[in-house]
C-alpha cells in the first residue's frame, strides 16, 4: 500500500507539488486569523441573573427567589446547566448554553422568561450581569482634586465621566468605588411623631406623593390650548409642607422631621 501510494505520488508530481503548495497556503492564511492569547478565556456561554432583597435572609432569598427564577429559565434553546448562590439579600442564577449559542440570543431568551417570573413584592426585578467573563481585563482609575469633595467627586463621575466612558466599544460595565453617594435624609424625631400623633408611614406617604410630577391635561380657552401639571417639591419646598394629623389639624412637616443632604453608609475597604 505505502509503495503503490509512493509511486503515484512520483509519477504525477506536478499534482502532488501544487496540492502542497495550496495546503500550505491555507495553512498560513489559518494561522495568520488565528487568535493568540497568553491566558486563552475558555468560559462557557454564560448569562448571570442578580436579584437584590435587602430584607430577606438566605434561606428566604433561595425559597422566594432563587428556586422560582431557576423554575422561569429552564428548559431555555442550548441551557446546559444551572448554578446558582443565594446569600444575605442578594440571589444570583448562572446559566450555561453550548458553545455554539450566540451570547446575545441566550440574553434575549433569559430576559424573555424573566419578564414572566413571578417574585414578591418589594422585591427588585433581576438584572442581567454584563457581556464579560472572569478573564476580562480590568482598567481602573482614580479620581483626584483639590477643590472637590469625596462626594462631588463620586456625582461627577456618576454623571459626566462614567456615561462618557461606557461609550466606549469593548466596555462592559463600570463599577465605582469609594467616595460618598449622595443621598437625602429626613430625620425623624420620634418625640414629636408622638406628641402630633403620626407615625413613620405618614411620613413616607408625604415624601413619596410630594416627590413626583403628575399630568393635568390640557385647558382650552379662548380658542388655545393650554397644557397643566403638578411639578413635585424640592428639599426646600418640603420643609414647609402641611399636612393632616389624625384629628384633621393641619401640622408644618418641619415640625417633625428634618430633611437634608447627605451620604450613604459605605463598607468595605475603599478609600
Amino acid at each position: 500500500m505505502l509503495t503503490r501510494l509512493i509511486d503515484l505520488c512520483l509519477r504525477y508530481r506536478p499534482i502532488v507539488l501544487l496540492a502542497t503548495a495550496v495546503l500550505g497556503l491555507v495553512g498560513l492564511l489559518s494561522l495568520s486569523r488565528l487568535p493568540f492569547d497568553a491566558f486563552p478565556d475558555t468560559t462557557p456561554v454564560q448569562v448571570q441573573i442578580n436579584t437584590t432583597a435587602p430584607a430577606l435572609s438566605p434561606l428566604e432569598v433561595e425559597r422566594q427567589i432563587t428556586f422560582p427564577v431557576e423554575q422561569a429559565i429552564s428548559g431555555l434553546p442550548g441551557l446546559t446547566e444551572v448554578r446558582s448562590i443565594s446569600k444575605f439579600g442578594f440571589s444570583q442564577v448562572t446559566a450555561i448554553f453550548k458553545d455554539d449559542t450566540d451570547i446575545y440570543l441566550a440574553r434575549q431568551v433569559v430576559s424573555e422568561r424573566l419578564a414572566a417570573a413571578e417574585l414578591p413584592e418589594g422585591v427588585g426585578r433581576p438584572a442581567l450581569g454584563p457581556v464579560a467573563t472572569g478573564l476580562g481585563e480590568v482598567f481602573q482609575y482614580v479620581l483626584h482634586s483639590d477643590t472637590l469633595s469625596a462626594q462631588e467627586l463620586r456625582t461627577l463621575h456618576h454623571w459626566v465621566i462614567r456615561p462618557q466612558m461606557v461609550q466606549v466599544p469593548g466596555v462592559a460595565e463600570i463599577n465605582t468605588w469609594g467616595g460618598y453617594e449622595k443621598q437625602y435624609h429626613v430625620i425623624v424625631d420620634p418625640q414629636r411623631l408622638i406628641k402630633h400623633e403620626l407615625t413613620l408611614d405618614d411620613v413616607a406617604r408625604v415624601m413619596r406623593h410630594g416627590n413626583r410630577n403628575a399630568g393635568g391635561g390640557v385647558l382650552d380657552q379662548a380658542e388655545k390650548l393650554s397644557s397643566s401639571r403638578a411639578k413635585g417639591s424640592s428639599l426646600e419646598q418640603r420643609t414647609s409642607k402641611r399636612w393632616c394629623s389624625p384629628r384633621s389639624v393641619a401640622r408644618p412637616f418641619i415640625c417633625t422631621t428634618w430633611p437634608r443632604s447627605g451620604k450613604g453608609m459605605r463598607s468595605g475597604a475603599a478609600p
